[in-house]
C-alpha cells in the first residue's frame, strides 16, 4: 500500500523543469521530515505479568508471607 499523496504541479507559467525541481524539493522534505517508524518497545511476558499480578515469588525459598 502506497501512503504517500502524488504530488503534481499546476501552475501553467512553471517550465517542466522549474516544475520537477519543486516536485523534487517536495518530497525530500516529506521524506526528511516523516516521522521513524520503530518498533514496539518489548514489555514484560505476559508470562511475568500474571506472575507479578499473583504475587508469585522467584526464589522458592522465600516462603510465604502469610505462614
Amino acid at each position: 500500500m502506497n501512503r504517500r499523496p502524488q504530488l503534481k504541479i499546476v501552475a501553467p507559467d512553471a517550465s517542466p523543469e522549474e516544475a520537477a525541481a519543486v516536485v523534487a524539493a517536495l518530497e525530500r522534505f516529506m521524506r526528511d521530515a516523516a516521522p521513524l517508524v520503530r518498533p514496539p518497545a518489548a514489555g514484560p511476558s505476559a508470562w511475568l505479568q500474571a506472575a507479578i499480578r499473583e504475587g508469585v515469588s522467584r526464589q522458592p525459598g522465600l516462603g510465604s508471607p502469610w505462614d
